[in-house]
């Protein structure tokens, strides 16, 4: 696949993410939906350094400032946190390489 194949099925992703993952700053006790929320933050990182901020910025609005502020060195935080390296990383494995 080239990466305007997979351009709208990332974007599908980050979109689903968001919507699976809406309140997550009022869920601690759900790591998951905070890794979920990390991965698309991660993605669209990536995106954007790939030169597809316009693309991204037509999908969603992304959040405004990092969410994980005074989080980093709790549970849910470092999940984030994992959650938005693991995003980045694939993300450029897969466009880099279509």
């Amino acid at each position: 696949m080239n990466a305007e194949t997979l351009l709208p099925q990332l974007l599908e992703l980050i979109c689903d993410l968001y919507e699976d993952s809406r309140g997550f700053l009022d869920r601690t006790d759900d790591a998951q939906l905070w890794y979920n929320r990390g991965y698309a933050n991660g993605v669209i990182h990536a995106l954007h350094h790939l030169g597809y901020a316009r693309h991204v910025a037509s999908a969603l609005e992304p959040d405004g400032q990092d969410p994980i502020t005074d989080h980093e060195a709790l549970p849910w935080g470092k999940a984030y946190r994992h959650g938005w390296e693991m995003g980045r990383k694939e993300t450029y494995e897969v466009m880099e390489t279509s």
